[in-house]
């Protein structure tokens, strides 16, 4: 109910409840109080990862050569081509989720349900490719060394391609233990080893005296460079790791500790172990958002077969869920930015 206030000789009618802020319905209402909040944790998220990065900018991944996979494509480097389709999709499966919106308003049900539809193949197919990108990310490609000081050693040859350890590692009659913690110094156990041991990675780098070492510092390139990279339109020159000459590498490889492939939460073979860290909690969010948002997206498709909101004379559901769908879009076009081009 309402009530009144005086203000002198007249009375104001003040809000009672109803629908009139803004003109939204209480449900509308608390999905943009949702929103807000869960954008504010994806900006804090986002701004942790910004400052680490450029604290951290010499040792920092380059996208370029990090995300380099596409499907049924193996051995082809195709950098940052199945982000940018990963990408084209969500942003599809969004207009999509603006067109059953606007059916629903229509009170158009079979359009509601091709566009509902076609909204939840394509975050589908965007949950999947992300479960197929974490899965590279994990495995790795190449490998590389951590030494004692925890700095990261990567292998290329003398034109500065990356070669990975299967390439040029030696087998030896070694004896190798997977401590566990029962047999672990302080009961502690350790991660499943690795394909090579650090003396296999030796022995093969020194019967390759054709292989140099690459560091996790990046170069930047000199102005004349720069130059020369814009004409012949060849922005890798822009910025590459640093590559040691073959004595520099020898001493440094003296200085193995693991041998490291793929990453985790605690070794990353692309460089910094921080830019793991937030790849998986970042991206890893952001996907539990967007199955999320599918498995609502299907209950309110199987509502909608059935007829509840024609029965209800409005379909305001599919626009309270298209309001949470296009959130995920627009946070993901922030994440593939800061995270992938920048």
């Amino acid at each position: 109910m309402g009530s009144t206030v005086t203000t002198g000789n007249s009375e104001e009618k003040t809000w009672g409840g109803g629908n009139e802020p803004m003109g939204a319905s209480y449900g509308k209402l608390m999905m943009w109080f949702f929103i807000v909040s869960d954008a504010l944790t994806f900006s804090g998220f986002l701004a942790a990862y910004g400052f680490s990065r450029f604290k951290f900018i010499e040792t920092w991944p380059l996208a370029d050569e990090v995300f380099t996979h596409f499907p049924f494509m193996h051995g082809v480097s195709a950098p940052m081509y199945y982000v940018a389709l990963m990408t084209f999709i969500l942003i599809f499966s969004s207009v999509t989720m603006v067109l059953a919106v606007d059916a629903g308003h229509q009170m158009k049900k079979d359009k509601v349900i091709i566009y509902m539809f076609l909204t939840i193949v394509g975050g589908g197919i965007f949950v999947g490719s992300q479960a197929w990108e974490w899965k590279n990310f994990i495995k790795g490609e190449y490998g590389a060394i951590e030494t004692k000081g925890g700095s990261l050693l990567q292998f290329v040859d003398k034109e500065g391609n990356r070669v990975a350890l299967a390439d040029f590692a030696a087998t030896l009659q070694e004896e190798r233990v997977q401590h566990t913690r029962s047999n672990g110094s302080w009961f502690v156990g350790e991660d499943a080893l690795p394909t090579y041991s650090i003396a296999e990675v030796q022995a093969g780098f020194e019967a390759h005296p054709d292989l140099l070492i690459r560091t996790e510092v990046i170069y930047e390139a000199t102005p004349e460079t720069k130059v020369d990279a814009k004409i012949n339109h060849d922005l890798s020159k822009f910025k590459h790791k640093t590559v040691l000459t073959r004595e520099e590498s020898v001493v440094r490889l003296a200085q193995a500790a693991y041998v490291v492939e793929g990453a985790n939460l605690v070794r990353n073979e692309y460089g910094s172990k921080l830019f793991a860290d937030f790849f998986f909690f970042i991206t890893g969010f952001h996907g539990f958002h967007v199955f999320s948002g599918v498995i609502i997206n299907i209950i309110i498709f199987f509502n909608v077969l059935l007829g509840t909101y024609e029965k209800r004379g409005s379909y305001e559901m599919v626009e309270k869920v298209g309001l949470y769908w296009h959130f995920v879009d627009l946070v993901w076009v922030f994440v593939f930015t800061v995270f992938y081009l920048v």
